[in-house]
């Protein structure tokens, strides 16, 4: 385990590992702390929808912080390194080309198709306590589907899923994604630490930027066009349908659901943001 980890233990089964490290930072364990799963029997995703996989076919883990060295406004930032950290090590571990693996904001490792469309590999959730105290925590579980055959997808999501399997062509090995990851984290978060965010490489593997979007909010849905993000507070830059009207900015915390145009709709309401 690598020395920047304070605890991380391995589970056959758990409920949540962001459950289990919400806990343990209950408890007082400094950061960083993880949690790995084979499986997880509550696993979830944004808005208490359900994350599905079998056991073994993903790599499943939970980081937990203590950011009293962050501002409260600059802590979506962690969620953001975890992505970067993985996809970067997802595409070296599987084989793939550097940019293969996109961000679909807020919270999805995306890679295109063959017919081009944008299917999930990886989702995130970050989860906070305590923000604006002494005592600051954060839970930033992710989870990627390694070595799932498309055979065994369920029917319902199969449309807008894929795993590294089956992008690569050949099986991936978890355990040495885990790595990789741990390696490529380590190096990214000692960054953050020194006030250094990597705003172009977040910026650059946003796959909505550009493309036509369904948005769902508590106040109604919206059609928009994705113009970029805000390398400031994370938020997505939108327009009106076509670029039409004033842009805006839309934050994490007031988006139900982020639809790309043409998506396929159920499947992509229980995978999306």
């Amino acid at each position: 385990m690598a020395s920047f980890i304070s605890r991380g233990e391995r589970f056959e089964e758990v409920g949540s590992t962001n459950d289990v490290v919400r806990a343990w930072l209950a408890d007082g364990t400094p950061e960083v702390c993880m949690a790995m799963a084979d499986r997880q029997t509550a696993g979830r995703g944004r808005d208490g929808r359900t994350w599905v996989a079998p056991p073994g076919a993903a790599l499943l883990l939970s980081l937990g912080f203590r950011p009293v060295w962050m501002s409260p406004p600059e802590m979506w930032q962690l969620a953001a390194i975890t992505s970067l950290a993985m996809a970067e090590a997802a595409e070296t571990e599987a084989g793939l080309a550097g940019g293969t693996i996109n961000l679909k904001w807020p919270n999805d490792l995306v890679i295109a198709g063959a017919d081009g469309r944008l299917r999930k590999v990886g989702g995130v959730l970050g989860e906070t306590e305590g923000l604006g105290t002494k005592d600051p925590r954060v839970v930033v579980g992710i989870g990627v589907n390694v070595d799932w055959a498309a055979a065994d997808f369920p029917p319902e999501l199969a449309p807008a899923m894929t795993s590294l399997r089956e992008v690569s062509g050949r099986a991936v090995d978890r355990g040495a994604l885990f790595e990789r990851f741990v390696d490529r984290l380590e190096g990214r978060l000692k960054s953050l630490r020194a006030g250094r965010f990597d705003r172009i490489g977040w910026t650059v593997r946003q796959a909505t930027t550009g493309r036509p979007i369904r948005l769902e909010t508590a106040t109604g849905i919206e059609d928009a066009i994705a113009t970029g993000v805000d390398v400031v507070s994370g938020a997505l830059i939108v327009s009106g349908p076509g670029g039409a009207g004033p842009e805006r900015r839309v934050l994490a915390g007031e988006v139900l659901h982020v639809r790309l145009a043409g998506a396929d709709d159920t499947a992509a309401r229980r995978l999306s943001a």
